[in-house]
């Protein structure tokens, strides 16, 4: 590999370890129940890969996974041992899972990928985690992700932060992994773990998930309990999953919320559900647009009934209150949040501004934290401006928006993204063609699901589903019958 392009990988740079890397969740349970694989085996493999496709220096480098839990093996050993005593914990026994670094993980440092948080590691797991364990999953590690999950600054570049470095897109790696749930799905597409965990506020899964091209959902917040989790929004955070395809989202979300029945709707399909097709939810990239009409027409064929709607599309006005709910929020959870961290940095917003300065030549090395200076100046949500922006953006949302587009149907869909753009830490990346899907769902609190749809110049684009708030199972179901199964084309070198 030495001389060529770090994105110019022509076959899979671990071929040892690409079977277990690519196989699905059915698979591997099934190869776990009938014996023919060993979580611990399982484990090793994928521990194998990520230091050969992930760790700088390495031909790839995805720089996706932050920190590699050195229990990883033991518990995945455990697993082995419960599961020839003939017991067996849940859904998801033995099997390797990647969460966030902005969700607590026992012995992992959680830290948002900023060094305000580096060295205080949390005392527990988020319930997230815990619920993840107790349904028998391996926590293989954590994945990088935006500091401090894209809130810091406008010209902050997605997947990069100060701990993890840059997450490189395994698509073509002078392309963006979008943000902030970055590394999360750049794993997954990659080959590192069949399921991730992700947090989204505005965008932080779906965006991810569609320029990797693998599925996700953010559900309805507090669906998932969004407790040990760094905060943003109250009223927008919300955890959720990553994975190939909508059917092993599906259960990873069982094990996430706590609801049966997700699977089963999923595997019975989307027949029977009206559709509201967004024609003026564009992302503007004549291809990405073309390819989402094909898509939505093959779901006739599934027995859906498509109907076009149109849907408010927000304006400077929308977008602006969204910013200051979401910096009021912000200012006030992180002030509760980091004392609970310890005594041994940053306790306050106005502590890690601080900070930041000190250590700028490696925190602001590439931007600013303008967005945080912001938020301390706005003042919390005590606030009349907090008080009215938020009045006024859920009326936009519910009122002017979603209601009026589901009158009738029972989800919509339209494109996300258009094909990833490059990264560039300089100018600050930012993507090049985006459909306003998830905005007016991310104000309101509602699901929001994202399958890929197929490639566009080589690069994945993603189908978006929107639905109200206990529809993630039927946007799941609509999202299997759409998606285009794909893994990251290693043959085609020089791209981008």
């Amino acid at each position: 590999m030495t001389g060529l392009p770090r994105w110019a990988v022509p076959a899979d740079p671990s071929p040892s370890t690409e079977a277990a890397g690519y196989a699905g969740l059915g698979e591997l349970r099934r190869q776990l129940d009938d014996g023919s694989l060993t979580s611990a085996a399982l484990v090793e493999t994928l521990l194998r890969r990520i230091d050969a496709l992930d760790r700088p220096g390495s031909p790839v480098g995805l720089r996706s996974v932050l920190a590699v839990s050195d229990r990883a093996l033991d518990e995945a050993a455990a697993s082995d041992r419960q599961r020839a005593a003939g017991g067996t914990k849940g859904l998801l026994h033995g099997i390797p899972v990647l969460v966030k670094d902005n969700v607590e993980v026992s012995g992992l440092p959680s830290c948002a990928g900023a060094t305000s948080l580096l060295g205080r590691p949390p005392a527990r797991d988020a319930p997230l985690v815990a619920r993840l364990r107790g349904a028998g999953a391996v926590v293989l590690g954590t994945t990088n992700l935006s500091e401090w999950a894209n809130i810091r600054s406008p010209r902050s570049t997605g997947g990069w932060s100060t701990v993890g470095g840059l997450t490189a897109n395994p698509w073509a790696l002078d392309r963006n992994a979008g943000g902030s749930s970055s590394g999360s799905g750049a794993a997954v597409a990659a080959g590192l773990a069949p399921l991730a965990i992700g947090t989204e506020t505005d965008g932080s899964i779906t965006n991810p998930a569609s320029l990797n091209g693998v599925a996700g959902i953010k559900p309805a917040v507090g669906t998932v309990p969004a407790t040990g989790v760094v905060p943003i929004s109250r009223s927008q955070d919300s955890p959720g999953p990553l994975a190939r395809c909508a059917a092993d989202v599906a259960v990873c979300l069982e094990v996430l919320s706590g609801r049966s029945g997700i699977v089963e709707r999923v595997a019975r399909g989307p027949s029977g559900l009206r559709v509201g097709v967004v024609g003026n939810w564009r992302t503007g990239h004549p291809e990405t647009d073309a390819l989402f009409d094909a898509v939505a027409r093959s779901l006739a064929t599934d027995g859906v009934e498509l109907v076009d709607v149109d849907a408010a599309i927000p304006g400077e006005a929308e977008y602006d209150d969204e910013l200051t709910v979401m910096l009021c929020e912000l200012k006030d959870g992180l002030d509760r949040y980091l004392p609970t961290r310890g005594h041994g940095g940053p306790q306050s917003l106005a502590d890690v501004i601080a900070h930041e300065d000190v250590t700028a030549d490696r925190e602001l090395r590439w931007f600013g934290h303008e967005l945080f200076e912001q938020a301390l100046g706005l003042g919390g949500c005590d606030t009349d401006s907090y008080r009215s922006a938020r009045t006024r953006n859920l009326a936009w949302a519910l009122e002017t928006c979603l209601d009026p587009a589901l009158a009738g149907v029972d989800l919509l869909i339209a494109p996300t993204y258009g094909p990833a753009w490059k990264s560039d830490l300089v100018l600050g990346g930012h993507p090049a063609a985006a459909a306003p899907t998830t905005t007016a769902a991310a104000i309101a609190g509602w699901p929001i699901a994202t399958v890929p749809m197929g490639l566009v110049a080589g690069l994945p684009v993603g189908l978006g589903l929107v639905g109200r708030p206990g529809s993630e199972a039927d946007l799941l179901a609509v999202g299997g019958a759409a998606e285009r199964p794909m893994r990251p084309s290693w043959q085609e070198p020089g791209r981008g």
